[in-house]
């Protein structure tokens, strides 16, 4: 299970007045060769050791690998009558341990019923977290497909995103409620929620980022992009919050350091970005159900590189991940290089670094290649 090969990249180094850039290379670790689909993964220390460790909402069991020995266990398992489909990961309390919640009841078709679809637990954990973790039901909302927890004046609450709103078909009905869950002094009792939005009719991810030191959520669907922002640590009333981007849809959209990047349209073959001004840029089209986005620097280059997963084989029947890596400083200008090429049909991917040296690794998960994979940066710088 724990097979390691090693696989160089190699970046094509421009000529004139740009400076020599390092050489992207990663070392390939399958962690996991039996992933029933990988639906989605997090990052956070489980165990308090100082390590972050892996997580993965896999089809019907929440599971986590040990930092560094990369040990499975098994938290949840048969948790809904359907699949599971996501988790949120983070430290709300500061212990040095992650907090979990989790989406299950799988359902995209049954957009009415929570009862059928979209469910919304919070894991609690274990005096001993390598043995089974007790489930908390929330408040359910149908088509649950992404949460995160948000930093929302000095506490945390867990955003959650449905793919649909009530009734819709289609992306037409209703508007997608997405909902923010107060936590209790005690988990197990009544958690309140907010509603946040409803106006987009069918999203599918979103992304955490920081104004001022103010967490703000952006969210990506069918009709653009739209930016939810806190005053005074309070969400404004539903309605009351901007679209940034309209006019192409979103499947993943990241922001950092003044792009916005994103996957387009949703399960799109366009990976573009858009510059501050709202310049739009397309760096490809040949992905085939793009369905991971990632922004970080992997090369120590002092501004980010984009890190894009598909699932589908595309026109060359090649699924895989690649690195885009920008020329200049104002991102008119990109290359691209493999980071996996027919070994990962990507579902999700996560950028960290795992073993403290320094440089950010890439964590992956794939659905028709039935693997969790770790791409160990050892790039050279």
């Amino acid at each position: 299970m724990k097979k390691i090969f090693l696989s160089c990249f190699l970046l094509l180094i421009i000529t004139g007045s740009q400076q020599k850039r390092p050489t992207p290379q990663f070392q390939k670790q399958i962690l996991d060769d039996q992933v029933k689909i990988g639906y989605g993964l997090g990052i956070g220390d489980v165990d308090g050791d100082g390590r972050v460790d892996i997580l993965l909402a896999d089809k019907k069991q929440f599971v986590w690998y040990r930092n560094p020995d990369w040990q499975r266990f098994v938290m949840i398992d048969n948790l809904t009558e359907r699949d599971n489909v996501c988790l949120a990961v983070r430290d709300i309390d500061g212990d040095g341990k992650v907090e979990v919640a989790v989406g299950a009841q799988w359902n995209p078709g049954e957009t009415n019923d929570e009862a059928k679809s979209g469910a919304v637990h919070f894991l609690i954990r274990p005096e001993d977290p390598t043995q089974m973790w007790e489930a908390i039901a929330l408040h359910h909302e149908p088509t649950v497909h992404r949460m995160r927890w948000v930093k929302v004046g000095d506490s945390y609450q867990l955003v959650v995103l449905p793919l649909h709103g009530r009734g819709n078909q289609n992306g037409q009905g209703q508007g997608v409620r997405i909902l923010a869950y107060q936590v209790p002094e005690n988990p197990r009792k009544t958690w309140s929620y907010t509603l946040l939005d409803e106006d987009m009719h069918l999203t599918h991810n979103m992304d955490i980022i920081s104004e001022n030191g103010t967490e703000t959520i952006l969210v990506g669907g069918k009709e653009g992009a739209k930016i939810l922002r806190q005053q005074n640590g309070q969400w404004p009333k539903a309605g009351d919050q901007g679209w940034v981007i309209k006019g192409h849809g979103f499947g993943e959209i990241r922001q950092h350091q003044g792009f916005t990047a994103g996957i387009q349209p949703l399960h799109g073959n366009t990976l573009a970005i858009y510059k501050p001004g709202g310049e739009r840029k397309v760096l490809t089209s040949s992905l085939k159900e793009g369905h991971a986005l990632a922004l970080a620097d992997l090369l120590s280059q002092g501004q980010d590189q984009i890190v894009a997963g598909w699932r589908k084989p595309d026109a060359q029947e090649e699924t895989g991940i690649k690195l885009f890596i920008a020329n200049d400083k104002n991102w008119n200008s990109w290359q691209s290089v493999w980071v996996d090429r027919n070994g990962m049909a990507c579902e999700d991917l996560k950028v960290a670094d795992l073993d403290g040296d320094g440089k950010k690794d890439i964590i992956a998960a794939g659905r028709s290649t039935h693997n969790l994979v770790i791409y160990w940066n050892r790039s050279d710088f």
